[in-house]
């Protein structure tokens, strides 16, 4: 660390506390040669995630952005606040997990189908219906009969453990 006073590279720390919100450090120093005393913050250098866009379009990964289009998917369904933003916060530690610097916006439509599939169904097909752009009936009702064979395919596990 370089002194603001005279620019001698020495210095020594005289005390370090944690910031009450436990964002930074605030260090006490003392230069070695004039013995002029400041203080420095040291802060976590926190890299912006980028999403992708289909067109190749960046911009900012938003997490309000996320909880408002799930809300607006779970809109008039038994689905609470609180599961909803579970869900962002898991989505959102699994990209940060993962990704370094981008993720592409296809990866995160995907991590939320995989989970409102789970969560509710109607909620599913309404993100599915604007996530996925249904060109027209027929590929919305493919994505209905996807729902249905996996429906089946539970109810058919669920009754063999059963007996």
């Amino acid at each position: 660390m370089r002194c603001p006073s005279c620019g001698y590279k020495g210095t020594n720390v005289m005390d370090s506390r944690l910031n009450s919100d436990g964002t930074s450090i605030r260090r006490r120093r003392q230069c070695s040669k004039c013995e002029e005393r400041f203080t420095t913050y040291e802060y976590i250098e926190e890299v912006p995630l980028m999403v992708v866009k289909r067109d190749g379009r960046r911009q900012g990964f938003d997490r309000t952005r996320l909880l408002n289009g799930l809300i607006k998917a779970c809109e008039k369904r038994p689905v609470s606040v609180e599961a909803i933003e579970a869900m962002v916060d898991d989505i959102e530690h699994a990209i940060r997990k993962k990704y370094d610097r981008e993720i592409l916006s296809k990866d995160i439509g995907e991590m939320v189908m995989n989970r409102l599939s789970v969560l509710d169904e109607v909620a599913y097909v309404r993100f599915a219906s604007v996530y996925r752009q249904f060109r027209d009936v027929n590929q919305f009702m493919s994505e209905l009969q996807s729902i249905l064979s996996k429906n089946k395919l539970k109810k058919l596990k669920y009754k063999k453990v059963k007996k």
